[in-house]
């Protein structure tokens, strides 16, 4: 997958760098969803947001899980049928969605996964509204210890994350403007599977 369909897609680090990832439909959506649309969850990954009810007589369910639900509805009402439903923390199944992604693009069918993303980016800003407060600190450790994992296994120039203004900043590419990292090459690919136990629900996403 070329990192352009990864960052919209992923609006990866929700608030901060996220989004110009999702995981990017980028911040670009707004509104909320409307019950018709609902299906199901998306990037993946990162926000900040405190709020995180749970839903009244839904035990272990929360906003969050039922906003990423609608907009992984909505993604199969557009076509991609076989888009993951959320995990039950609420969080998508990345792993899922990048095969997804990956095969869309293997076929050539950009515009389809495009469209689908544009379609339902009402859902997605909700989920991300959504997104439960982070622990900040077990933020920045998940992806330290996956950024030592990636020069570990061959990608000798992924950056340490940082702590801005109590806020974890994931690492990567130390040069994002002109890339020193290709994230489609097959050294890449294979160092992000063998390091991708090493971020939590709350990281995933966001490297």
């Amino acid at each position: 997958m070329s990192s352009e369909t990864r960052s919209r897609v992923f609006p990866s680090r929700w608030p901060a760098a996220l989004i110009a990832l999702p995981l990017l439909l980028s911040a670009a959506c707004g509104g909320e969803p409307k019950e018709a649309d609902i299906a199901s969850a998306g990037p993946p990954s990162a926000g900040t947001s405190s709020v995180s009810a749970t839903a009244p007589g839904s035990p272990g369910k929360s906003a969050f899980y039922d906003a990423q639900l609608a907009y992984t509805q909505c993604m199969r009402k557009e076509g991609l049928k076989d888009w993951p439903d959320p995990k039950l923390s609420g969080y998508p199944d990345l792993t899922k969605v990048e095969q997804i992604q990956e095969e869309e693009e293997r076929k050539d069918r950009q515009t389809k996964l495009s469209a689908a993303l544009q379609a339902c980016k009402e859902p997605m800003q909700k989920a991300m509204s959504l997104e439960p407060e982070k622990d900040q600190q077990k933020v920045y450790e998940s992806l330290l210890a996956h950024a030592q994992c990636m020069r570990a296994n061959g990608v000798s120039k992924f950056t340490n994350p940082t702590m801005q203004n109590g806020m974890a900043q994931p690492g990567g590419d130390p040069t994002p403007g002109s890339p020193q990292i290709d994230p489609g090459s097959p050294g890449y690919k294979q160092a992000e599977n063998a390091c991708r136990d090493k971020l939590i629900e709350q990281a995933q996403g966001m490297q």
